[in-house]
């Protein structure tokens, strides 16, 4: 590996979307470390390479196609149910590359239900593998962005935040949401602390959803109109589903376009991957990433979202007890005295003691 080449590692990268994102990273010369739970000997897969949405494509047949093409990849197998095995899909990585500097987590899993027919057990399921797995990841990649100077991308598989999202799949929106929250809290960080080299995204595809009939569907269904693993059982029950399909090509090149950006453009954005390749890259044609031509697939997702900014947006208490600007000193408000301001520093002290 050149000593310049910076290192990206995708979490679900086996098939599917995570692997034309593992991919399309290599041809653009990053080492790729790619991960899943999946795992084959490459070398007995016939034909070669499979299908990209069948359960014959693992990390290790992803690794093979990006290096049989010329570029530099790994296959490191990892359960996200686990933090453990996250610590050593990092750690591995860091001893094959040296550094780190871009995560993407991909890894997921779905059952579209009501509350009423998602047992414990599924809940659990999704909670380990969406928020907790990515919080994994998170954990133990920031050591390796500290190590590199504060400078790294990390994106997020998980929708921007607004109410319809909840609607039939109750137990599979409060991970997802929960994954959006972490963009948006982990992002906050980063500016405060002032690490600009830092950036945390989330993505969503917006051809998502079946219909109107959003979040009906169970795990074997497919979670969103891209070419994938999903999808792909979809189309083979009925083929004029596939005109409702994209290729997962428009994913990786949202990505890949979000890696390119500024810092400052993209940390703590919650966006669609069509609306983030025409605002940004000035796409107006999604045509060719159809996967039938002619077809137009539907957004699915809305126009437009829900600012989750309030008025008092900049206001804090910080562990050190900072009373907010806004209570101290505002348009149209006094100047508390420093007699009136201690007794609020006294106050918040005693709302902290009582928390704990």
């Amino acid at each position: 590996m050149a000593p310049h080449k910076e290192v990206a590692l995708v979490v679900g990268a086996s098939r599917g979307i995570g692997r034309q994102i593992a991919i399309d990273l290599a041809k653009n010369e990053y080492a790729v470390v790619v991960s899943a739970k999946t795992t084959s000997n490459p070398y007995l897969c016939t034909p070669f390479p499979p299908d990209p949405n069948s359960s014959a494509s693992t990390i290790n047949t992803v690794a093979r196609e990006i290096t049989e093409a010329g570029h530099d990849a790994v296959p490191i197998a990892v359960d996200t149910r686990s933090y453990d095995s996250i610590q050593t899909m990092v750690d591995v990585a860091i001893k094959r590359y040296g550094r780190l500097d871009v995560l993407i987590y991909n890894s997921g899993a779905i059952w579209w239900a009501s509350v009423e027919n998602t047992s414990m057990k599924r809940f659990q399921l999704m909670q380990k593998v969406n928020p907790e797995g990515l919080y994994g990841s998170v954990q133990a990649c920031l050591p390796h962005f500290k190590a590199n100077g504060w400078r790294g991308r990390i994106i997020v598989v998980s929708p921007p935040i607004y109410s319809r999202f909840f609607r039939g799949k109750t137990a599979y929106a409060m991970g997802k949401i929960g994954m959006s929250v972490l963009t948006k809290g982990l992002a906050m960080d980063f500016e405060r602390e002032g690490k600009k080299g830092m950036a945390v995204t989330s993505i969503w595809p917006a051809t998502v959803g079946f219909n109107d009939t959003e979040g009906s569907h169970k795990g074997a269904d497919r979670q969103q109109a891209i070419e994938s693993a999903a999808t792909a059982q979809i189309s083979a029950r009925d083929a004029s589903e596939a005109r409702d399909l994209r290729r997962s090509k428009v994913f990786s090149d949202a990505i890949l376009a979000m890696l390119r950006a500024p810092t400052a453009v993209v940390n703590g954005l919650l966006d669609l991957d069509e609306d983030f390749l025409q605002r940004q890259c000035g796409v107006t044609d999604f045509s060719k990433y159809s996967m039938v031509e002619g077809a137009n697939p539907r957004r699915i997702m809305p126009e437009r979202f829900p600012s989750l900014a309030v008025d008092e947006q900049d206001d804090e208490v910080s562990p050190q007890l900072k009373i907010p600007e806004s209570q101290i000193k505002s348009p149209g408000r006094r100047t508390e005295s420093p007699g009136r301001q201690a007794e609020m520093y006294s106050r918040l002290e005693n709302k902290k003691a009582k928390a704990f």
